[in-house]
């Protein structure tokens, strides 16, 4: 049986287990990863986040590599870096005040800022890094390269929209909208996202400002679709909304799952606050095996 637990923050989940738990699996990882997530078939889940055995890189305190829900690997989630880190403290035991996790997208340092044990859920600031904005970084392709692509027209199947562009560790299109029941933003972000302007595909944020301070955002995340909230998608809504000059530097992000406070810093760095909260523990047959389902354990224990 391969351990895993369930871990969701603000509406994204994700499964997370150790590097070891895959050793017998004789499948490539990401196809199995893609088993897991199935929400059908699977356990269900937005991601797989697999945490790696060995010493961690310098700087670090444990590293990871995530599998979005088709299987592919994708450099970072913020929702998932900090699941893990709710998992390192509600499973593993992690007790000093902030952890460095070192992502595909570099190392990301979570702070503890609160947490309760008993009901499984921590509060945690993240620091996700500067944000590339560069045509090249993201990668987008333009007729001509961009130092920013900021209010940009997207010429999509004969809809006026326009948008910006950056890379948070991973690509990011995000498109102003007045109202988000006057297009059908689920359609246009599935087109988008497989774009071929955008070489490795790219999420979507479809952003209606409300103040200077706080702005309310709808997900399509590349590889998994619709999701209730993105922690690596709403840092690039503010970054967008700052360029664009529709809001402050700190900003509350509402989604559908509950709100995140993002800061884009003086210094260029974009930090997250958030909950993650634990949902429960399982095991999964391997994969010649013909139980084909998880099996849950029926309790919530943190051990």
């Amino acid at each position: 049986m391969i351990s895993f637990h369930k871990f969701v923050g603000l509406g994204n989940d994700f499964l997370i287990l150790r590097e070891e738990e895959l050793a017998a699996v004789p499948v490539p990882r990401g196809q199995f990863a893609a088993r897991l997530c199935d929400r059908h078939f699977g356990v269900g889940a937005d991601g797989v986040e697999v945490l790696l055995s060995g010493a961690p890189p310098d700087g670090a305190d444990f590293a990871i590599r995530l599998h979005n829900a088709d299987g592919k690997e994708t450099p970072i989630s913020g929702n998932g870096t900090r699941c893990v880190a709710a998992w390192l403290y509600l499973i593993a035991g992690w007790d000093q005040p902030s952890v460095r996790v070192a992502t595909a997208a570099g190392i990301k340092e979570l702070i503890l800022v609160d947490s309760d044990s008993a009901d499984g859920w921590v509060i945690l600031r993240m620091g996700m890094g500067v944000p590339g904005l560069s045509s090249h970084q993201v990668p987008i392709v333009l007729p001509e390269p961009l130092e920013k692509v900021v209010d940009i027209p997207l010429g999509f199947e004969g809809i006026p929209l326009r948008f910006s562009a950056c890379t948070m560790g991973n690509p990011h299109c995000s498109i102003f909208v007045d109202s988000f029941d006057l297009l059908d933003w689920r359609l246009l972000g599935r087109r988008i996202e497989l774009d071929p302007r955008f070489p490795d595909q790219t999420n979507v944020e479809f952003i209606r400002v409300i103040d200077r301070q706080s702005i309310e955002v709808r997900f399509w995340e590349r590889g998994c679709g619709e999701t209730m909230s993105s922690g690596t998608g709403s840092c690039a809504a503010v970054v967008a909304s700052v360029l664009n000059g529709r809001t402050d530097r700190t900003v509350t992000v509402h989604t559908v799952a509950g709100e995140l406070l993002v800061e884009w810093r003086e210094d260029g760095s974009v930090w997250q606050t958030g909950e993650a909260r634990y949902v429960y523990r399982g095991e999964w047959p391997p994969p010649n095996s013909r139980l084909g389902r998880p099996v849950g354990t029926g309790t919530r224990s943190l051990r």
